[in-house]
Formats: C-alpha cells, sequence, structure tokens
C-alpha cells in the first residue's frame, strides 16, 4: 500500500520548491515569500477533509472485518436457499 506524505513534510516540499525559484538578490523577499505562502498551504491543508495515517490504518482494518463478516453471512444465507 503507498504512504501518504505527511502534509507537514508536503508543506515543506512545496515550498523549497518555491525557494529554489527566487532569484538570487531577492532573497528578503523570498523569506517573506517563504512564510506567507507556507501559512497560506497550511491553511488550504487543514481546510481540506484529511485524515490522518492511524485514523486511515484503523478504518482499513474496520472494512476488511465487515467485508469478512458479509462474505460469511452471504455464504449462510446461500446454503439456506439451497435447502
Amino acid at each position: 500500500m503507498a504512504r501518504l506524505t505527511p502534509p507537514e513534510t508536503l508543506l515543506n516540499q512545496i515550498v523549497e520548491l518555491f525557494k529554489e525559484r527566487i532569484p538570487s538578490g531577492l532573497e528578503e523577499a523570498g523569506l517573506d515569500l517563504k512564510q506567507n505562502l507556507r501559512a497560506l498551504v497550511a491553511e488550504s491543508l487543514s481546510n481540506m477533509d484529511l485524515v490522518s495515517r492511524e485514523e486511515f490504518d484503523i478504518q482499513s482494518s474496520v472494512l476488511a472485518r465487515t467485508r469478512a463478516k458479509l462474505e460469511a453471512l452471504e455464504k449462510t444465507v446461500s446454503e439456506l436457499e439451497a435447502q
């Protein structure tokens, strides 16, 4: 299963990509841009309907157990119908 990038790591990667593209001589403006960009991206990420990796794993486990129970029930129903 593919692992999702944690939001903080994703945020740092986005900021670094923008920082690398700031022309030399504009470092001071770049620092201000970096702070503003970090705040903007962090706000955007917080507005998204995201779940933690732990919650995702818990829900995946619940789903797997539910599927197994459903398959067992379907088998039982099929056997009862065959009688």
